[in-house]
């Protein structure tokens, strides 16, 4: 398998047909169906489906892509740093998200980006609101859905595991019944997530005794021994005292989407911020077995 190879084939997912990708590459359409076709007998299976309406994606082809991806953004950050690109990085940058998101996934990621631009720096937002791209009211967000603001580059980041916790110690409730035990839940502005909704349904009987629109505040109270909480498990792992509970299955996950104003895709200190974040956290499933 060859990177050149790979090249093609994100080419080809991105723009949908041959004569797209061809025209980014400056490739001609032939070169680049035979090089998909080398690539597919290499790894031994069909990676596009060809429609009428374009290339899509097979099963296999998609989980490609997020490898293919993870080794473009190495890729361009290893041109920079021989180009000598990196130790120019200067300016802000200005990131939202949610908070345990922040502090417990984008932390380590952003701590090497420091080291490795310091003469960058970085305003990390941790706010429940949604705060405006469009608006500039920050250059990069990451959230629990996809983008709809205009001129705002979206996509998905990775996907994110929830499970049930219970302070140890504490007598793990029955599924289907849950009498006598104590719920913790998002606050009325998120009534109806679902994890919210799976967490009811699985104990109908028990009730619900604190609401709070953080899962960092969440997970401690649950820490506390005040009740049962659903959460993302890096957050519960980074969380003494709790302990999983089984209730026979696990909770809907999330998906987690990054997003940037168009206009700033040019910028040399977010392409490496964002080349950074996708070849750490890009379409993973985030959560320890």
């Amino acid at each position: 398998m060859e990177w050149s190879d790979l090249r093609i084939f994100l080419a080809i997912a991105r723009e949908g047909t041959l004569g797209a990708a061809a025209r980014k590459l400056a490739q001609t359409q032939p070169t680049m169906g035979r090089r998909l076709r080398v690539l597919e007998d290499a790894l031994g299976h069909t990676l596009f489906q060809r429609t009428k309406d374009g290339f899509v994606l097979t099963d296999e082809g998609s989980t490609l892509l997020g490898h293919a991806e993870r080794m473009e953004a190495e890729a361009l950050a290893i041109e920079r740093r021989l180009a000598g690109q990196t130790q120019q990085l200067e300016g802000l940058l200005r990131i939202t998200s949610s908070d345990w998101f922040g502090a417990h996934i984008l932390t380590p990621v952003l701590a090497e980006f420091s080291i490795l631009h310091p003469q960058v720096t970085i305003e990390l937002l941790t706010d429940a609101r949604f705060l405006s791209l469009s608006r500039r009211e920050a250059d990069v967000a990451f959230r629990i859905r996809p983008f709809d603001e205009p001129d705002v580059v979206s996509r998905k980041l990775l996907h994110m595991r929830y499970r049930a916790y219970l302070r140890q110690g504490i007598a793990h409730p029955m599924a289907g019944d849950g009498t006598g035990s104590a719920l913790l839940a998002l606050d009325s502005a998120f009534a109806g997530v679902p994890d919210d909704s799976w967490l009811q349904t699985m104990l109908p009987k028990a009730r619900t005794v604190f609401r709070s629109n953080s899962r960092d505040v969440q997970a401690r109270m649950c820490a506390h021994g005040v009740g049962i909480a659903v959460l993302p498990i890096p957050l519960a792992d980074a969380t003494g005292g709790i302990e999983p509970i089984d209730l026979g299955t696990e909770p809907p996950g999330r998906d987690t989407w990054v997003g940037y104003h168009r206009d700033l895709r040019r910028l040399p200190r977010l392409r490496a911020l964002l080349e950074l974040v996708i070849a750490r956290l890009a379409n993973g499933s985030s959560g320890r077995q």
